[in-house]
């Protein structure tokens, strides 16, 4: 008798499992197919997937063909590749300071009661301007003081350029931070991921790391074709003891305007026609 029990209770319990599998893999398969469809409507994110691996390869081969051909490159300055990282970060918090401040205001949905508001587009660009200033300021100080501690590299050193550095750096951020924002109301949160991404994509011809020099002929007419390049040009001048080169300071304050004032108006119609269509309402988490 116990010996049939048993068998019926082993039959009992191997019976579901068979019967169970095919549904298991069903909504293993549900849950890829959602995610599947996902990517397949929102092409940042297969962006993004491509992105990081190939800005990777581009950005260290050009640091390290540099190295390799200048071995007394920091020998001659010790601190021009942590200068370098401080004033890269000041353009990319700029950015992300920016782009999240407006992010915020999806996610919490609060932007369509900002656009109902007598708030005026002007007003809101130049508070997300400040807090994009004071996220960047809150970021990059504790970092200075650190490289002066365990490096005894002083970006203050650079003296008043720092400021005008400092200036075209922010400015470049907002830019990249207003056709982020614009993206964003014109295709949906799925863009979202690009605050993170779209400054890394100017990093290999921003001469971040190596002159400009060392970038491929057609990279290089780029690459001067970008704010960033004079800037960093012009630090790796002074850590040189080259002096301040006001020539590389007024092509990039030229660009800065430029590139902003186009900011600012595709911003402003991708603000106007998101707000036309009553999209500012349907976004948020």
């Amino acid at each position: 008798m116990s010996n049939s029990s048993n068998q019926i209770s082993k039959a009992t319990t191997t019976i579901p499992r068979i019967r169970h599998t095919p549904s298991a893999l069903i909504r293993i398969q549900s849950v890829m197919m959602r995610h599947l469809y996902l990517m397949r409507a929102s092409w940042p994110r297969i962006f993004e997937l491509m992105y990081w691996p190939s800005i990777q390869i581009v950005l260290w081969g050009f640091i390290t063909q540099f190295l390799l051909t200048n071995s007394s490159y920091i020998a001659q300055a010790a601190g021009v590749l942590v200068s370098a990282v401080l004033l890269w970060d000041i353009l990319f918090r700029a950015q992300l300071g920016f782009s999240l401040s407006f992010l915020e205001e999806l996610w919490s949905r609060n932007i369509g009661n900002l656009a109902v508001s007598p708030l005026r587009p002007y007003e809101f660009l130049t508070a997300l301007m400040v807090m994009s200033m004071i996220r960047t300021l809150i970021g990059i100080l504790p970092a200075t003081f650190l490289a002066i501690l365990f490096y005894e590299v002083s970006l203050y050193d650079l003296g008043l350029p720092l400021i005008l550095f400092f200036s075209n750096l922010m400015m470049m951020g907002w830019t990249i931070g207003l056709l982020v924002c614009a993206l964003i109301l014109r295709v949906g949160l799925g863009a979202e991921s690009m605050a993170w991404l779209t400054i890394f994509l100017i990093a290999p011809i921003s001469a971040v790391y190596y002159p400009v020099d060392i970038l491929p002929e057609w990279l290089q007419a780029l690459a001067w074709g970008l704010p960033t390049a004079p800037v960093f040009e012009g630090m790796r001048a002074i850590l040189f003891d080259q002096g301040f080169q006001l020539d590389l300071f007024i092509h990039s304050l030229l660009l800065n305007v430029l590139y902003f004032s186009i900011a600012i108006g595709v911003f402003l119609w991708a603000y106007h026609v998101a707000r036309k269509r009553g999209l500012l309402l349907q976004m948020g988490e």
